[in-house]
């Protein structure tokens, strides 16, 4: 993974960041720990990496969005990487987008990321050319359904094809570590964003199953009933199949692709199942693997 050190053209620096190199000589007023400690300015592998021993990511709890002040640093109005200039938003509310999303890890654990913060690996942190410090944000693996919601507390990734750098551990709940890069959506969250379930229909390569669903019934389904779980709609049939095989390769449950006649999305459904009760011990099952809850049909 390539880093460059970017010149901020505004009077607030960005700081010595995680996203770019340190400077040739540690800042006076910050001498350099040992060991690699979160502060340092210098970096100790050449190469990036995952950590040698891989502490298990998917039962680590996601951050929770909440109201933050914007950081002191890493937010100037605009600043400069190769070149080019990047303008930071004012607001996050809105903002979503789909394209690659690479992952830094090893090399700059411990160093200090944009926001002056030190980069942690092993947290479910990411780093965005432009959007505020810090921002909260749901990545969705377009390839495998997987979503996490993160903290973007760092500027990068300086790569024209790629949207969002994710922390180690992110990507490796993601499922993205061993490829490098991954296709994602990313789309920016509000503490009041968080709680409501998003809308099928308002992205358009992939439709994102809802949060929230009605509360189970363990009354058995009625005589000529059906009972599915819907875990994703995709334009694209690869999308689909991809996750219908991580669905069933992880879950071991029954999956498969449909294309209704008056739709033009392939959707991933689970089931039938014999009661409310039983799909919704799959949903819970599928959440707590670490992919989108899906939504109940019938």
């Amino acid at each position: 993974m390539i880093r460059a050190l970017f010149i901020v053209t505004t009077a607030l620096a960005l700081g010595a960041c995680a996203t770019a190199p340190a400077p040739t000589e540690p800042p006076a007023q910050t001498p350099k720990p040992a060991d690699g400690a979160p502060g340092s300015d210098r970096y100790e592998h050449k190469v990036d990496s995952g950590p040698e021993q891989r502490p298990d990511v998917e039962s680590q709890p996601e951050p929770v969005p909440k109201e933050e002040p914007l950081s002191a640093y890493g937010n100037p109005k605009t600043y400069s990487v190769w070149g080019k200039t990047y303008q930071v938003m004012e607001s996050a509310a809105g903002y979503e987008e789909e394209g690659l999303a690479s992952w830094y890890g090893r090399k700059f654990h411990g160093y200090r990321t944009s926001s002056g913060e030190p980069f942690d690996m092993y947290r479910f942190t990411a780093a965005h050319r432009t959007l505020p410090l810090p921002t909260y944000a749901r990545v969705t693996n377009l390839d495998n359904g997987k979503s996490l919601v993160v903290r973007v507390n760092d500027r990068g990734p300086f790569h024209s094809e790629r949207i969002i750098d994710l922390s180690w551990a992110a990507a490796a709940r993601l499922g993205i570590e061993g490829k490098g890069t991954g296709r994602v959506r990313v789309e920016a969250l509000t503490v009041r964003e968080k709680v409501k379930p998003s809308r099928e229909g308002t992205v358009p390569t992939a439709v994102r199953a809802a949060v929230d669903s009605p509360p189970p019934d363990t009354a058995k389904a009625a005589e000529g009933d059906e009972l599915y779980l819907q875990a994703g709609a995709f334009q694209a049939l690869d999308s689909a199949r991809n996750l219908e095989r991580a669905l069933r390769d992880e879950l071991k449950l029954p999956v498969s692709v449909r294309q209704p006649e008056s739709s033009a999305l392939y959707k991933v459904w689970l089931g039938p199942f014999a009661s409310n009760e039983a799909r919704d011990r799959a949903r819970q099952a599928i959440r707590q693997a670490g992919f989108t809850p899906p939504i109940p049909v019938n």
